[in-house]
């Protein structure tokens, strides 16, 4: 988040806490003019899973053009294994 500040946004609605990150998620080229990156993870809790997806669209105008930008994806997929390793003795997540 903005200048590492914040490490979440709680939200009632998902479109809610997107108006969060994006305000402060994305990221600008050198001069302002051109999107550089987008950074952020959604969590959904209080499900019997751990669920989570990129904050941000599906980006179909980049799709097989070789310029969109992973980063929040590895974001979310490292979050998501970093939520199932749980601690030690915790067997409460089911499958």
């Amino acid at each position: 988040m903005k200048g590492k500040q914040y490490d979440a946004v709680v939200a009632m609605y998902h479109d809610q806490g997107h108006i969060a990150v994006k305000l402060v998620g994305f990221s600008m080229k050198p001069g302002g003019k051109v999107w550089d990156k987008m950074s952020g993870v959604n969590v959904t809790v209080g499900l019997p899973l751990i669920r989570v997806s990129v904050d941000h669209g599906v980006a179909f105008g980049k799709a097989g053009e070789g310029r969109a930008n992973p980063e929040s994806m590895v974001d979310a997929l490292k979050l998501a294994i970093q939520l199932s390793v749980g601690k030690p003795g915790d067997h409460s997540r089911s499958a």
